[in-house]
């Protein structure tokens, strides 16, 4: 089904890295939410005021704010597509981001009203009216909830959007609280034991928690989420299979939302080569990394000195100094200043993220070994969090 809807409404569906694609493809699934949200919202409202039942209109309105949520799905799409500006210079992807924030938003709004409507039926419980085609409705809903959990799993996949997937959640949950009340109405029925308020608030603090869901995986990507491992492993493979790269580090990857991803690395090439030659080189990684992933790639070209014998020990020395203080900890960019006064070594050392370090005590470290070793230099580290 997923495969034939994309064949009837998206051009090219199969080039799913292609921004067009990814705007066709989340457009369409917008438009397929609200129509059936609405179509369902409009058959439970009137099946729950035919039975009076409140966790049936309870779940009318859920899909009711699914509808809206798709609303803004669509709209945060179409703005996504709005093309770079002045104000704007790396494009307006990140509505998409946006729209599923304000999806988050709707869904809590709409959990915590259910849930204080709950709460009074369940202080002041009213008779309902459970018929055959209450449980018609809920049957069909389950089975139409299920597929669309389906359809945008696979989409959010397709074109790895966050928006899309936030909606599959949000279909699977409803298949879960669409059977709770189901449930409930087969215990009144069977039981004559009137459960609606509580299956209503059951289904209100549901909700609720998919609502907190959604917030937390759609604000990360705006308050800058570390990259995709799969993509920091396709870009390095790619840097690394030019035969004069050396090594790379310094890797930083930025995204402006879907389809604009920015990123800037370190690449060490040989001292010993043409410049130009190194700059033609890296111009050529660059076209490559936009053509190939996409990524719009700025390189630090960085020189590595071979086969000298200097800087060959002590880059060894420091090598042993640092992994001896802790295991965790990398260095790059070493280099052997020479001069008039006393030389300078020269380096970066990388720090993970939670790696606890006194960094003068590391520096004193490092300057003991290499006057203990009878090396006189002057050291200057830099540290990097990675």
């Amino acid at each position: 089904m997923t495969r034939l809807f994309l064949r009837l409404f998206v051009k090219d569906y199969e080039k799913s890295d292609s921004a067009e694609v990814h705007s066709a493809v989340g457009k369409m699934a917008g438009i397929t939410g609200i129509v059936c949200n609405f179509l369902l919202c409009v058959i439970k409202l009137v099946a729950g005021l035919l039975s009076g039942a409140v966790s049936i209109i309870a779940d009318a309105l859920n899909n009711l704010s699914d509808a809206a949520s798709s609303v803004v799905t669509l709209l945060g799409f179409r703005l996504a597509q709005r093309p770079a500006d002045r104000d704007h210079p790396y494009g307006h992807a990140r509505y998409e981001y946006l729209s599923g924030l304000v999806v988050a938003v709707l869904i809590l709004l709409i959990g915590a009203e259910l849930a204080t409507s709950s709460v009074r039926r369940i202080f002041h419980p009213t008779k309902t009216d459970i018929s055959w085609v209450t449980f018609a409705v809920l049957i069909c809903s389950i089975c139409v909830k299920f597929w669309m959990n389906l359809f945008f799993n696979d989409l959010g996949k397709r074109i790895n959007s966050s928006v899309l997937k936030a909606a599959a959640v949000d279909s699977r949950n409803d298949v879960i609280s669409t059977g709770a009340v189901l449930a409930g109405c087969v215990v009144q029925s069977v039981f004559s034991v009137n459960v609606d308020g509580y299956v209503g608030l059951g289904v209100a603090l549901f909700i609720l928690y998919s609502g907190i869901g959604v917030a937390k995986e759609t604000m990360s990507p705006l308050l800058g989420e570390r990259a995709d491992q799969a993509l920091v492993e396709r870009i390095s493979t790619l840097i690394l299979s030019h035969d004069k790269v050396l090594g790379i580090h310094d890797l930083l990857v930025h995204d402006y939302g879907p389809g604009q991803c920015f990123a800037s690395v370190h690449v060490e090439l040989s001292a010993n080569e043409d410049p130009l030659i190194c700059h033609d080189m890296i111009d050529c990684i660059e076209w490559d990394m936009l053509e190939k992933l996409n990524v719009h790639m700025v390189i630090h070209y960085d020189p590595v000195v071979e086969n000298d014998a200097e800087w060959d020990e002590m880059r060894s020395m420091v090598q042993q100094a640092v992994e001896s203080f802790n295991k965790e900890l990398s260095f790059h960019d070493f280099r052997v200043v020479r001069g008039a006064t006393k030389p300078k070594l020269v380096f970066d050392v990388a720090v993970p993220y939670g790696v606890k370090l006194d960094r003068s005590v590391l520096k004193q470290y490092i300057d003991d070994t290499l006057l203990h070793c009878g090396k006189e230099y002057t050291t200057v580290i830099h540290f990097d969090d990675k």
